[in-house]
C-alpha cells in the first residue's frame, strides 16, 4: 500500500491510496490500467487507485486460493476463528479512520459510516463464536457423519455496503476452512482493500482470501463470472441485484454449485389506522432516504390504511420540508448525502420518467440539486457530487412501475388500501417485498401478518431492514448473518471407520502467525 498527496482541492479529505490486488499474501498489479476510486462526496478526491484486472487475474487469484486450502482447512477450527477475532480487534481500534474512508468514498453520513464498520466487527465475533456449533453427528458401528468445507469459494458484492455485505459472506466461508477470490465493487474498492490488509494483519496466511479489483460486467467482473464455468469455484455468494443474481444462479446451476445469493432491493411499509403515526414517520424517513436511498435493502412502498392516509401524507411532507441534505464530510448531520455515482444518478432519473410517464404525482422532488435551486436545507459544497432531492410519488397503484421497480434513491412511494387482506396481496405481489413491516396495535393483524406475509424479514412496529449479525438476510440459498450461513459453505461428509482405535491420535498444527503485513492506519 502506498499513500499519496491528493489533488491541490481535497487536501482536507485525507491522502490517496495505491492499492492492489492481493494474491498469494502478496500485493500485485493487474494485466490492465488503472481504475480510479473517486469520492461520491467531491469527485476532485481522489479516494484510491486499484487495477482493473483481466482473465489471467482471475485465473491467478483462483488458483492461489486452490493452493492454499489444504493447509487451511487443515488448521483447527480455533485457530481460524483466532484469527478472525483478532481481525474485529483491529477494526475496532481503527473504526474511525475505516468509517472516514467509507464516507469519502461511497458518500454514507459518518453515523452511517460507523456502523458499516460495527457491522463488520459484530460479524465477526458473531461467525467466530458459532464456528463451535458447526453441526456433527457420531452413529453407531464408528460411522460419523461432519460438515466439511467445499474448496474456493468465489465472492462478488455490492458497494452500497461495502463491509458489512461481503463480510456476511467472506467471514462463514473462512472461517468454514475454505479459501475465497473476492471481487469488491469497483464503487468502494479502498474500504474492501484496508478489510482484507486487516485480516492479513490479524495473522490471515497467504493464499486465504485473494482480490481482484476491476469494473463490473463489462471488465473484471465478466471474467470473474466466467471462472464458474471454467471450474474455479466450489461455491459462488453474491450480494447485489435480482437481475444480476438471476445471471449468477443460472451459472451456478449448470455447474451444480450451491448458489449463496443475498439479493437486494427495496421493502414496504403497511401502517394501519392504530398505528403510532409520528414513528411510522420517523421510520419511514430513515429508512427510504438513509444513505440516499442506496441502502442494500431500504424502503420503497408505504402501504397507508384509506382511513389514516391524509394524516400520514401530511407529517411525512413536513418531516421531509426539513430534511437536511448534503455535503457529510463538513456537515456530518445531514439526513442523507450523495449518490454513489454518476452511474447510479443517471438511474435515479430514469426512475423519475418512470413515474412521470406512470400516472403517480408527485408530490416532492423530481430534480439534482445545484447552486442554482439550493434552499436552506442544503448544507456545504455540492458542486462536485451527485446530491438528489427526496421524492415522494402518491397515488402510486400496485400495476404501476414505480410500485414495482427496485431502483436505488432516495425516493419513495404512497399507495392507499382498505384492508389487511388487499395489503397482503400487494406486498407479496412485489419485488419489493423482501423486507415488509407493519404498524398497528391490533393483535390480530400482526398475527395474520405474521402468518400471511412471504417476506424474508418482517417487522412489527418498527422497520425490518435493521441488519443483525445474528439474524438471516434477505436472499436465496443459504442465508448470510445467521448460523445457516456456515452451512452454505460446508458440506455434509460420512465416514465409516473400522480402525478408528488402532491409529494414534493426531497432533495439532503449527498454528498461524499474526501480523505479516502491517497498515499505516494513521496516515489515511
Amino acid at each position: 500500500m502506498y499513500l499519496k498527496a491528493n489533488s491541490p482541492h481535497a487536501v482536507a479529505a485525507g491522502k490517496s491510496v495505491i492499492g492492489f490486488n492481493i494474491v498469494n499474501g502478496k500485493e500485485v498489479e493487474g494485466d490492465l490500467s488503472l481504475i480510479q476510486s473517486k469520492s461520491a462526496v467531491d469527485s476532485r478526491d481522489l479516494v484510491g487507485m486499484f487495477p482493473d484486472s483481466g482473465e489471467k487475474d482471475v485465473a491467478r487469484a483462483a488458483k492461489a486460493a486452490a493452493d492454499a486450502f489444504k493447509s487451511w482447512s487443515g488448521l483447527p477450527a480455533s485457530e481460524r476463528g483466532a484469527v478472525v477475532q483478532r481481525t474485529a480487534g483491529i477494526l475496532t481500534e481503527h473504526q474511525e479512520q475505516l468509517a472516514r474512508i467509507v464516507t469519502r468514498e461511497i458518500g454514507m453520513i459518518p453515523q452511517e459510516a460507523l456502523n458499516e464498520v460495527q457491522e463488520a466487527i459484530d460479524a465477526c465475533a458473531f461467525f467466530a463464536a458459532e464456528l463451535r456449533h458447526l453441526p456433527s453427528q457420531t452413529l453407531p458401528s464408528r460411522v460419523a457423519a461432519s460438515r466439511r468445507p467445499v474448496g474456493v469459494c468465489g465472492i462478488l458484492a455490492t458497494g452500497s455496503s461495502p463491509l458489512s455485505a461481503p463480510g456476511r459472506k467472506l467471514l462463514p466461508a473462512i472461517l468454514c476452512g475454505n479459501t475465497v477470490v473476492w471481487k469488491p465493487s469497483d464503487n468502494a474498492p479502498t474500504a474492501a482493500y484496508l478489510l482484507l490488509r486487516a485480516l492479513m494483519e490479524a495473522g490471515l496466511p497467504p493464499g486465504v482470501v485473494n482480490t481482484v479489483n476491476g469494473r463490473g460486467r463489462a471488465g473484471c467482473g465478466k471474467h470473474f463470472l466466467a471462472g464458474i464455468d471454467k471450474g474455479h469455484f466450489q461455491a459462488f455468494s453474491f450480494v447485489g441485484s435480482t437481475a444480476l443474481g438471476r445471471t449468477v444462479g443460472e451459472l451456478c446451476g449448470r455447474n451444480l454449485i450451491l448458489p449463496n445469493l443475498d439479493l437486494v432491493g427495496k421493502g414496504a411499509m403497511v401502517v394501519m389506522p392504530d398505528a403510532d403515526l409520528d414513528r411510522a414517520v420517523q421510520d419511514a424517513l430513515r429508512a427510504a432516504f438513509s444513505h440516499a436511498g442506496q441502502r442494500p435493502i431500504g424502503l420503497a412502498n408505504i402501504l397507508l390504511h384509506e382511513a389514516c392516509a391524509a394524516r400520514f401524507r401530511q407529517a411525512l411532507m413536513d418531516r421531509i420540508a426539513s430534511l437536511s441534505i448534503g455535503n457529510p464530510m463538513t456537515d456530518p448531520d445531514v439526513a442523507y448525502g450523495p449518490m454513489i455515482n454518476a452511474r447510479s444518478a443517471t438511474a435515479f432519473r430514469e426512475q423519475w420518467e418512470l413515474g412521470r410517464t406512470g400516472g403517480a404525482t408527485l408530490l416532492a422532488g423530481g430534480e439534482q440539486w445545484a447552486e442554482a435551486n439550493r434552499t436552506s436545507q442544503v448544507k456545504g459544497d455540492i458542486a462536485h457530487g451527485a446530491y438528489m432531492q427526496p421524492c415522494v410519488w402518491d397515488g402510486v397503484t400496485p400495476d404501476m412501475g414505480l410500485f414495482q421497480h427496485q431502483g436505488l434513491g432516495p425516493t419513495v412511494n404512497l399507495t392507499t388500501f382498505k384492508d389487511l387482506d388487499e395489503a397482503l396481496t400487494w406486498t407479496n405481489g412485489s419485488p419489493c417485498g423482501f423486507a415488509v413491516s407493519i404498524y398497528t396495535q391490533d393483535h390480530r393483524s400482526l398475527e395474520q401478518f405474521k402468518r400471511e406475509s412471504r417476506a424474508d424479514m418482517i417487522g412489527i412496529n418498527r422497520t425490518a431492514d435493521d441488519p443483525e449479525a445474528r439474524l438471516p438476510f434477505a436472499g436465496l440459498g443459504t442465508h448470510s448473518g445467521s448460523r445457516l450461513a456456515l452451512d452454505g459453505f460446508t458440506h455434509w461428509q460420512a465416514v465409516r471407520d473400522d480402525d478408528a482405535e488402532a491409529r494414534p491420535a493426531v497432533g495439532r498444527g503449527a498454528g498461524t502467525t499474526v501480523g505479516f503485513i502491517k497498515t499505516d492506519w494513521a496516515s489515511l
